[in-house]
């Protein structure tokens, strides 16, 4: 589709993950300048404007209702207007809305530019002490305890970093079934509440981080990144992978057996994948 020549610019606006004053000159001067801004949550956009004394226009734009906008906001764009898009928290359309709107914008011609800034995980990686020349995001960990645990099996013979977002009522199970499925001497990190007045971060193994969110209710409080580091060498690779496939065995079979198996299909100890066997 050919772009009019009049048509507008799509911002998408990082803006802080806590501390207000991580909001970049540029990012102030572009959500005033726009026509409109479309925010994930109106009430904290605006919360967020008001500290800066910006009287703006809002466009509630959120998982519900993108899909139905997006067509009737890149009209606005094509007509000539300029817009921002920016989520509660951070860089839009990490873990949060605004694919839908940028993907129509661009193939309707529109330009869409970024305004980079906040945003919680590079700013997790960058202190959490492990390898950052390759990593993976996964987003949001499932809910339930099953799809978690199958999640982190299908991941637990990752090389990169893994990089995951999790909520203060589910931390605590989460670095259990973490300990459970990938092996409590996993070196890891917790990053929490970053840039706000309680940040913390705490390094250590899985089964160290677990017993420190269990044991201090303090640590299960606010938003979390948790970090995990990926597997070493290729004995460690045939270990997570032992462990990954006695867990599916041993639903079938003795633990003995179970066990037996998994260490001739992998090549991983038989006798660290089950004590004994």
């Amino acid at each position: 589709m050919s772009t009019p020549a009049a048509a507008g610019i799509l911002y998408v606006v990082a803006t802080p993950i806590g501390n207000l004053g991580d909001l970049s000159p540029r990012a102030l001067d572009t959500l005033r300048a726009v026509a409109a801004i479309c925010a994930e949550d109106t009430r904290h956009t605006r919360q967020l404007l008001s500290h800066y004394g910006v009287d703006q226009t809002l466009i509630a734009l959120h998982e519900h209702n993108e899909a139905g906008l997006a067509d009737r906001i890149v009209a606005r764009l094509c007509a000539g207007e300029s817009l921002a898009l920016v989520s509660d928290a951070g860089t839009p359309l990490v873990s949060d809305p605004g694919f839908r709107l940028v993907a129509a914008a661009r193939a309707a011609g529109v330009k869409v530019s970024p305004i980079p800034g906040p945003s919680a995980l590079i700013a997790a990686l960058s202190v959490a002490g492990l390898p950052s020349d390759r990593f993976a995001f996964e987003g949001f960990l499932p809910a339930k305890a099953g799809a978690r645990r199958e999640r982190f099996a299908e991941l637990a013979s990752e090389p990169r970093t893994l990089l995951f977002y999790e909520s203060s009522h589910r931390i605590e199970d989460a670095l259990a079934d973490a300990v459970a499925v990938i092996g409590a001497d996993r070196p890891a990190a917790i990053a929490r509440e970053l840039t706000k007045l309680f940040e913390t971060v705490l390094s250590g193994t899985l089964g160290e981080l677990h017993a420190r969110v269990a044991a201090d209710a303090d640590q299960r409080k606010g938003e979390f990144v948790l970090l995990i580091q990926g597997v070493g060498d290729d004995a460690d690779a045939k270990l997570v992978e032992g462990r990954r496939i006695y867990a599916k065995l041993i639903e079938h079979l003795p633990p003995s057996t179970a066990a037996k198996l998994a260490a001739e299909i992998t090549g991983a100890p038989r006798k660290a994948l089950y004590g004994g066997a």
